[in-house]
């Protein structure tokens, strides 16, 4: 009992660790650049995708990818907000058009990056083999992948949170999504911020593909379902709040894990009445405001 216990509870810990981290990305794109990305799993898939290339091709440690991945996938969420958002908020009437419009680009992004991943990589589902041996904890037996994976998501999430909280430029993003305008009128680059914020957050979806492409199968339409994820994570944890999100996806993981241990399949199912739920009874999250 207390073996299948902490079967249960490691493993919800380890999807937790990844739903926390792709969720931190999500919750800074649309809590400071207000900008709803639907899109958001389809640039964890191409941090999969990138991850798997390197590494079927050339060879390349999936951990050392890391730091391949993630700066490549910035730069094109970079891009993308200073050029096609950064347009649609100037254009835009007010911020709720503004998020309307943004949100409608994105479900074009996201058949755009979907259509790009499939001509580049095909259609095909696609894996590789990486620290797979078992590893023992309490009786239980994990794949070390999966260990390392957790180690990694936790970790790449605090440092990340510690540069919000610690560093100039994190508290000028705490800033710009507080007040826009009067960070502005402090000397703050609001065009600048919002664009770092919106690669920050495809950052770490491209930090999460690749620690995802380590332990699962991957494919080009892998994305939505992380999307869908990453979504509840934020409500649950509170929208906006980095330190919420991190809890909201370990708490996710843990629930996911305790469903498929009762009925497998139905996981998901579970995400969203826990989503509606949560609409229904406290809309600001854990720690939401």
């Amino acid at each position: 009992m207390i073996v299948t216990i902490l079967d249960v509870v490691i493993a919800g810990l380890l999807m937790g660790g990844i739903y926390a981290l792709i969720a931190v990305g999500l919750s800074l794109q649309y809590g400071v650049a207000r900008v709803l990305n639907i899109a958001h799993g389809e640039f964890i898939m191409i941090g999969a995708f990138i991850t798997w290339s390197l590494f079927t091709i050339v060879g390349i440690n999936p951990l050392v990818s890391l730091a391949i991945c993630g700066p490549i996938v910035f730069t094109i969420g970079f891009i993308l907000y200073r050029t096609l958002f950064t347009r649609l908020r100037t254009s835009s009437a007010s911020p709720a058009a503004f998020e309307g419009s943004s949100m409608l680009a994105c479900f074009g992004l996201l058949f755009i990056i979907q259509n790009l991943a499939i001509l580049i990589w095909g259609a095909d589902i696609k894996g590789y083999s990486y620290l797979a041996f078992p590893v023992k904890i309490g009786g239980a037996v994990f794949a070390a992948n999966r260990l390392i994976t957790l180690g990694f998501a936790v970790a790449i999430g605090l440092v990340f949170y510690l540069f919000l909280a610690r560093t100039r430029l994190g508290k000028a993003i705490r800033a710009a999504a507080q007040d826009p305008v009067a960070a502005g009128l402090m000397g703050v680059n609001i065009k600048h911020v919002l664009a770092l914020c919106f690669g920050f957050g495809a950052l770490m979806a491209g930090f999460g593909g690749t620690l995802i492409s380590m332990s699962y199968n991957i494919q080009p339409t892998m994305g939505l379902e992380y999307t869908v994820i990453a979504f509840i994570v934020i409500v649950l944890g509170g929208l906006g709040s980095i330190p919420g999100s991190l809890l909201g996806g370990l708490l996710l993981g843990l629930v996911g894990s305790i469903v498929t241990y009762i009925q497998p399949g139905l996981s998901l199912v579970a995400y969203y009445v826990i989503f509606m739920l949560l609409l229904l009874a406290k809309p600001t999250g854990i720690l939401g405001k």
